[in-house]
Parts: C-alpha cells; structure tokens; sequence
C-alpha cells in the first residue's frame, strides 16, 4: 500500500471522524441524519468517494477476497479516527458472512455499477444498532461501502 495513497484517504475521512466521535450509533433517526446533513453526493462524501475509489484502482485497497467479496481495513481505531476503524469493502450481488455489530456499524455506500441496495439500502448511510445481527447483502448492482465500526468491534459467525 501507498503510504501517501493511504494518508490522503485518511485525510479526507478526517471531518467524518470529527461527526462519528460526536454520534452515538444507537441514536435513533441516526442515517436520516446523516444522510440529510452528510449526503452521499455532497463534496465531502464526493472526495471520500474520490479516495476509496482511488484506492481500489491502485489495488492497495480491498485487496484481499473471499466468497466474492474484496475488503480491507485501511483504518484501525485510534484517537485520530475517533475510535472507529474503518473498513473498506467490495460487494456484488453477494451475501456476506453473517456479523454482530458489538457497538453498531455505520455505513458510508458508494453505488459503483447498476442500481445496488445494500441489506435494500440505496446509495448512502445505513446504520446498525449495537448488538443487531445480520448477513450483509448487496443486490442489484456493485457497491463500495466504508464500513465504521467503533473500537474496531465486531463478531463473526459461523452461521
């Protein structure tokens, strides 16, 4: 990976990690929020978006697979990212490994190709409560999402 390539995602999630440190992921109305205030389309979604696609080109991000699915983890959680690690993952017309979100998940979703919904979300934030369960799905397309996870937290399942 491109130490710079890496700095500048970082540096563009920067004002994200300033909002996320402020959130409480159990909020209700939390994705209306953020899609009102943070909208996918808005310049700073639209320079994340620039990075993380910048990224998977260049093939330092999401660089490696399994069942379909390409995912990395390009952040770790830490005082500079608010305590949220961030995961970067590929999904088309998949279903993923079945999760709990410990602490709740946040998902920052970028449409790549078709019409997609991810879990029957359009482009956009999606949130998970702490504590819910599921087997994240993309249908109808590919997209690139972001996962933030806070302090990292998450527990796979066999099923």
């Amino acid at each position: 990976m491109s130490a710079m390539a890496r700095d500048t995602l970082i540096e563009t999630l920067g004002p994200l990690f300033e909002v996320l440190g402020a959130t409480d992921p159990s909020e209700d109305g939390l994705a209306e929020r953020l899609n009102r205030d943070l909208p996918a389309t808005g310049d700073l979604c639209a320079a994340v978006r620039t990075a993380a696609e910048s990224g998977v080109d260049d093939g330092w991000l999401c660089d490696r697979e399994a069942g379909g699915i390409r995912f990395s983890r390009p952040v770790k959680p830490s005082d500079d990212s608010a305590g949220y690690s961030v995961d970067a993952v590929v999904m088309q017309d998949v279903v993923g490994p079945k999760h709990t979100h410990t602490n709740g998940e946040i998902n920052l979703c970028f449409a790549q190709e078709g019409d997609p919904r991810f879990d029957g979300h359009p482009e956009g934030w999606v949130v998970f409560q702490p504590g819910s369960t599921h087997k994240p799905r993309v249908a109808g397309g590919r997209m690139l999402i972001l996962y933030f996870l806070p302090d990292g937290a998450i527990q796979f399942h066999r099923d």
